[in-house]
C-alpha cells in the first residue's frame, strides 16, 4: 500500500521541494522513482539524502580521481565509517577527518563540540577505541570582536568535550585571515586503534535480524542540519541556530564502552553513527551497502520531546545515538550491555529483503522508498560543475613584489620579531592549554614544540622489541591554495607528511576536509577541481592513499568565499618511540644545525604568498611556493633515515615566516640561541630569512654526527649544509660576510607567548 498522509503532513509541491532544497529536475527524479508524489517526510527524507552533505553530489566524480588503494589498507575510501590501516602487531589505525563549519559559525560552543563528538563515533563504531584527537581551525581577524568570540566558543567547546569525553586533544593547527571573516572552519579528526579482524562494518545485513536504536533519545534538535551545511551563511543563518546539534559528552562516554562492549560479544552484524541526516542516513546507507531493506517502526523511537513527528524523528540530528544490526535470537545478549551502561536500546525495526526502507508510524506506511535511491553512489544525483580559472589569479601572479624594499641589517630583526607576534606564528598555547592532551598517559609529544604529535601504542614491543608509535598532524596553507591550487594542495600532503617525518614517523595515508565555497560558481568549482587534483600528485609521489574524509562546500559570507582549503589528516608509524621521537627545540650548545634540502632551493625561493608577505606588507600576492615533489620525498627520507640511526637532537620543518622563525621557534623552545651563518647567493634579503621555499628541514645534530648525516643525505638523493652551531646566547644570523640579526631569545619570546592572550584581552605575565 502506498504511504499514507498523516494530519501533519503538508501538500508536497514544486514549490515546497525548492523550499527544501531540491531543484526542480531533482524533485521530477524523486517523482520518478517512487512512481508517484512523495509524501511530506518522503520529501524530508529525499532533501537531506540529496543535500551536498550527504550525498556528494558535486564532489563524488572529482573525489574519485584520488589514489585510494594500498597494500596496507583494510578499507576502501568511502566504505566504512572512518579509514583502516595495517600497522603490523596485529593493530590496525581507524582515522578520519571531518567538519562542523556551518553549526560553529552559528553556535560555536555546540558546533565545535559537536564535531568534536561526531568524530569520534565515527572512529568507535567500527571497533576501534579512540586514542587521540586533533582539530584544523580557521578564524577571520582577531581585531573583529565577532572574530574573539567565534574564536573563543570554538576552542572552550573542543575542550569541553574532549576533555569530558577522555580522550587526548595531541596536535592541531589554528589560522587567522579576512578570508574566514565570517566563515569559520571547524575541522575534528579522531585517530583510533583496533585489533585486526575485529573490526564491525556500517552494513545490514540477514533478513529477519532485528535493528536497535541505541543511546541517547531523540529529540528536535539538528533537524535539517545537513541541508544547513549546504548553503552559504547569510544573515538569517541566526535563525537557524535549532539546526545545531547539542552535545553531552558523559553520554558519550558511555556509548564509547557499551558499543566496544556489545561488538566483542561477537552478537552485532552491523553498526552505524547517526551523524548528518540522523535515522533517515544510518537505516538507508545500511541498507544499501548490504543489499538488503529495513522495516522500522519509527513510534517506538525514545524520545525526549512531545508529539515529535516521523519527518522530525527521521531527519533529527540529536548526537550519541547508533543503529544496530544484532544477530536474530542474541538480543538480551546486547540489551544487557547497554542496561549495563544506563543507555537506551530499543529495537525499532528488523532487516527485509525488499531492499526498500519502510518506515511506519503506529501501524501507518509513512515512507517507502528504494534505499538505493537515497545514496551516495546509488541513485542520488552526481553533477559535474562548469569550471572557469578565477580572474583574481591575473592580478596575484602578475604583482611586482621586487619594488617592495628589501630588508637590511637594521631592520631584519624587528621584522623576525613583528613576525613572532602573528597569531599565525604565534604560539597557540592559549588554545592547546585548554585541552587535556595528556588523559590515557600514552602521549609521548603533545602539542607545543613539535611538529607532529607522538601517541604511544601500548602494548607493542613484545619480545624485547621496541614500542611503537603513531605521528599525527592536520595541515594546509590556505593562501598557497589560493594563489596556486594545484600545487597548494601537493603542498598541504607535502607538509603533512614533513611535519610527520620531523616527528619521527613514516607516513601511511591521509584522511581529508575539503573546505570551499559554492560549487556552483565555476571559479570556485576549478579551485576544487585543481586542488584536489594537486592533493592526488602528491599521495601518489609519497605512496599515502587516502583513506576517506569529508567535503565541505559554501563557505561563504556576504563578503565572499574562504581561501580553498584542504586540510590534510595525515598518520605515520613511529618504530621506535623512545629513539625516534624528535621534537623542534634545541637540545645543547655546540649541536651543530643542518640545513636539509634540494640543492639551490634559494634559486627557487621568493617572499611570495609568504606569512612575512601578508604580516608585515598586507599583501596575498605571487604564486605558491615552488615545490618538487620529487625533491621533497628525497628530503623526507634524508631526514627519516637520520633520525632512525639516532643522530638528530631536534628537527623543524621551514614553513610559516620561513627560515628565521623555523631556528627561532627552535630558540624559543628550547631557551637556547644560535649562531647562524648562510651563504651569499644574490637572493633578497627578505626571501632568505622569511621566504617560505618548500622541502627544507632544519636539524640539530651532535658534532661527532655531522659528516654522517651529511653522508646519508646525500645517499637520499638531498644535501645537509652546515648552517650553524647552537649556543646559549641570541639568535645571530649573517649572510655571506654581513651580520644581518641579533635577538635575544626573551625579545623573541615575548611576542611568541603574548599575542594571541593579548588579542583576546588577557593580561599576561612577563615570559
Amino acid at each position: 500500500m502506498p504511504p499514507v498522509s498523516l494530519p501533519h503532513d503538508r501538500e508536497v509541491t514544486p514549490d515546497l521541494a525548492r523550499e527544501h532544497g531540491l531543484t526542480d529536475d531533482e524533485y521530477a527524479r524523486v517523482c520518478e522513482i517512487l512512481g508517484r508524489t512523495p509524501t511530506y517526510t518522503e520529501l524530508g527524507v529525499y532533501s537531506v539524502m540529496w543535500s551536498e552533505h550527504c550525498s556528494y553530489k558535486n564532489s563524488i566524480a572529482i573525489l574519485k580521481t584520488l589514489p585510494r588503494d594500498g597494500e596496507n589498507l583494510l578499507a576502501a575510501a568511502g566504505d566504512e565509517n572512518a579509514g583502516l590501516v595495517d600497522i603490523g602487531d596485529g593493530l590496525a589505525v581507524a582515522f578520519k577527518i571531518e567538519s562542523h563549519n556551518h553549526p560553529s559559525a552559528v553556535e560555536p560552543y555546540q558546533g565545535a563540540a559537536t564535531g568534536v563528538g561526531g568524530i569520534q563515533r565515527d572512529i568507535f563504531t567500527m571497533g576501534a577505541r579512540p586514542i587521540a584527537s586533533l582539530n584544523s581551525l580557521r578564524f577571520g581577524s582577531l581585531d573583529n570582536p565577532r572574530v574573539r568570540f567565534l574564536f573563543d566558543g570554538v576552542v572552550r567547546g573542543i575542550g569541553g568535550y574532549g576533555n569530558s569525553f577522555g580522550v587526548p586533544t595531541v596536535a592541531g593547527e589554528v589560522v587567522f585571515d579576512p578570508a574566514y571573516e565570517g566563515n569559520p572552519l571547524v575541522n575534528a579528526m579522531s585517530v583510533g586503534i583496533v585489533k585486526v579482524g575485529e573490526t564491525v562494518s556500517a552494513t545490514a545485513a540477514g533478513v529477519g535480524n532485528p535493528v536497535y536504536i541505541v543511546g541517547s533519545s531523540t529529540g528536535r534538535d539538528g533537524i535539517h542540519g545537513a541541508t544547513f551545511a549546504s548553503e552559504e551563511i547569510s544573515e538569517e543563518s541566526e535563525a537557524k541556530r535549532p539546526s545545531v546539534q547539542v552535545g553531552d559528552p558523559f553520554t558519550e562516554k558511555l556509548l564509547l564502552e557499551a558499543s566496544l562492549e556489545a561488538i566483542k560479544t561477537g552478537a552485532v552484524v552491523g553498526m552505524q553513527d547517526m551523524g548528518a541526516a540522523g535515522i533517515t542516513c544510518s537505516s538507508s546507507e545500511m541498507s544499501e551497502k548490504g543489499g538488503v531493506g529495513m522495516d522500522l517502526q519509527l513510534d517506538r523511537t525514545p524520545q525526549r520531546e512531545t508529539g515529535m513527528t516521523p519527518y522530525e524523528l527521521l531527519l533529527s540530528e540529536s548526537q550519541e545515538r547508533m543503529l544496530v544490526v544484532v544477530e536474530k535470537g542474541r538480543e538480551a545478549e546486547v540489551e544487557a550491555v547497554f542496561e549495563k551502561w544506563d543507555l537506551h536500546a530499543v529495537q525499532i525495526g528488523e532487516v527485509t529483503d525488499t531492499e526498500r526502507v519502510r518506515v511506519f508510524w503506529n501501524g501507518d506506511l509513512v515512507v517507502d522508498v528504494p534505499a538505493e535511491s537515497l545514496v551516495l553512489g546509488g541513485g542520488a544525483p552526481v553533477y559535474h560543475r562548469e569550471t572557469s580559472r578565477p580572474t583574481y589569479l591575473d592580478a596575484t601572479q602578475s604583482a611586482d613584489l621586487g619594488a617592495l624594499a628589501d630588508l637590511t641589517g637594521e631592520t631584519a630583526g624587528d621584522a623576525l620579531v613583528k613576525l613572532m607576534g602573528s597569531p599565525n606564528v604565534a604560539s597557540k598555547r592559549w588554545v592547546f592549554e585548554q585541552y587535556d592532551h595528556e588523559v590515557r598517559t600514552n602521549t609521548v609529544s603533545g602539542p607545543g614544540p613539535t611538529d607532529a604529535a607522538v601517541v604511544r601504542l601500548k602494548g607493542t614491543g613484545t619480545d624485547g622489541g621496541p614500542e611503537r608509535g603513531l605521528a599525527m598532524k592536520t595541515d594546509c596553507n590556505g593562501r598557497y591554495v589560493y594563489l596556486n591550487p594545484r600545487r597548494g594542495g601537493r603542498i598541504a600532503v607535502a607538509e603533512a607528511a614533513r611535519n610527520v617525518v620531523c616527528a619521527g614517523g613514516r607516513p601511511l595515508a591521509v584522511t581529508n576536509c575539503l573546505n570551499f565555497g559554492n560549487p556552483y560558481k565555476p571559479e570556485v568549482y576549478w579551485q576544487f577541481t585543481e586542488a584536489v587534483g594537486g592533493m592526488g600528485d602528491a599521495c601518489r609521489a609519497f605512496d599515502t592513499p587516502v583513506t576517506g574524509g569529508n567535503v565541505s562546500f559554501y563557505n561563504e559570507n556576504p563578503d565572499g568565499a574562504i581561501f580553498p582549503t584542504p586540510t590534510i589528516g595525515m598518520v605515520g608509524l613511529v618504530e621506535d618511540v623512545e629513539r625516534d621521537t624528535t621534537t623542534a627545540a634545541f637540545v645543547a650548545p655546540g649541536d651543530v644545525l643542518l640545513l636539509v634540502s634540494p640543492a639551490g632551493w634559494w634559486q627557487t625561493g621568493g617572499i611570495e604568498a609568504s606569512e612575512y608577505l601578508h604580516h608585515v606588507h598586507g599583501q596575498t600576492a605571487g604564486d605558491a611556493p615552488h615545490l618538487d615533489l620529487g625533491e621533497e620525498k628525497a628530503v623526507q627520507a634524508a631526514v627519516l633515515d637520520a633520525i632512525r640511526a639516532g643522530r638528530v637532537r631536534s628537527a623543524h620543518d621551514v614553513s610559516d615566516g620561513g627560515l628565521a622563525v623555523c631556528l627561532a621557534e627552535s630558540a624559543v623552545f628550547a631557551g637556547l640561541g644560535a649562531d647562524v651563518a648562510l651563504p651569499e647567493t644574490g637572493a633578497r634579503l627578505d626571501a632568505i630569512l622569511f621566504g617560505e621555499a618548500q622541502s627544507r628541514v632544519v636539524l640539530s645534530v651532535a658534532p661527532d654526527d655531522a659528516e654522517a648525516v651529511r653522508a646519508l643525505a646525500e645517499a637520499a638523493g638531498a644535501q645537509a649544509l652546515p648552517i650553524g652551531t647552537v649556543t646559549d646566547g641570541p639568535l645571530r644570523v649573517s649572510v655571506g660576510a654581513s651580520h644581518v640579526l641579533e635577538v635575544s631569545v626573551d625579545a623573541l619570546r615575548r611576542p611568541y607567548e603574548t599575542a594571541i592572550p593579548e588579542a583576546m584581552g588577557e593580561a599576561v605575565a612577563a615570559v
